[in-house]
C-alpha cells in the first residue's frame, strides 16, 4: 500500500504558525513530526500545506516537549485549553462505570476529523487522538486495499474488521490493532489515532 506522492504545487493552508505564537497551526506540526515516522512524503505535504519550514516544525516539536516535560507544567487538559482555545464542542460519556467528558477540536489539515480528548474527574486527560467528525462520512473499509495511510481512524478500522486484538504501541502517541482481513493476519499502525500503514502480521 503506498502513499500518495505530494504535490509540488501545494496550496497552502490557512493559519501558517505565527513567530513566536504555539497555536493550532504549530500543534499540527507536532501532529505530522510524529507520523512522518511512517509517512514522510504526506507529512512534507502537509507542512508545505501549513507553510512552514522544517526548522519552524522542529521548533514547534521542541517547545511542545518542552511544555509537557517542565515540572511547572499546566495539566495536560489546560494545556490542550491554551494551545488548541475553546473546544468546538463538549460532551459528557461513560465508559464503562466511568464517566468523562469529551472534547472536540477542529484540525485545518483534515477537515473530516477532530482532536478528541477525553479527561476524568479533575481534568485528568485519558486519550488524546483523532476521531471522524460528528456528521462526517468516515471511509468505507471492506478490504486490505481500502486501507489507505491516512484514511481512518482506530475506531473505523476497529469496527470495519472485527473482531481486533488491540496491542502495545511502541511510543505514548502510537496504537496497534491485529485483525484479519480476507483470511489474512494484518497489523495496522496509528499515530494520534490516524491510520499510517498496514503490514502483515501473524496469525
Amino acid at each position: 500500500m503506498t502513499a500518495t506522492p505530494p504535490d509540488p504545487h501545494p496550496a497552502p493552508a490557512p493559519g501558517a504558525p505565527a513567530p513566536g505564537v504555539f497555536g493550532p497551526a504549530a500543534f499540527q506540526l507536532v501532529l505530522l513530526r510524529r507520523m512522518a515516522d511512517f509517512q514522510p512524503g504526506l507529512a512534507e505535504q502537509a507542512r508545505l500545506r501549513l507553510g512552514a519550514s522544517p526548522a519552524e516544525q522542529r521548533q514547534a516539536n521542541k517547545r511542545w516537549q518542552a511544555m509537557v516535560r517542565s515540572p511547572r507544567a499546566r495539566g495536560a487538559l489546560a494545556r490542550y485549553r491554551s494551545v488548541l482555545g475553546p473546544p468546538e464542542s463538549t460532551a459528557h460519556r461513560r465508559i464503562g462505570d466511568l464517566e468523562c467528558e469529551a472534547l472536540l477540536w477542529p484540525v485545518p489539515l483534515w477537515p473530516d476529523l477532530r482532536f478528541e480528548v477525553l479527561a476524568g474527574p479533575g481534568g485528568a486527560v485519558w486519550n488524546e487522538w483523532l476521531v471522524r467528525a460528528p456528521g462526517a462520512r468516515g471511509p468505507v473499509l471492506e478490504t486490505a486495499r481500502d486501507l489507505l495511510p491516512w484514511s481512518a481512524t482506530v475506531d473505523e478500522v476497529a469496527r470495519a474488521f472485527a473482531p481486533v486484538r488491540p496491542m502495545e504501541g511502541t511510543a505514548p502517541t502510537r496504537w496497534r490493532l491485529a485483525f484479519t482481513a480476507s483470511g489474512e493476519p494484518l497489523v495496522a499502525e496509528f499515530t494520534y489515532g490516524l491510520l499510517q500503514e498496514v503490514r502483515p502480521g501473524t496469525a
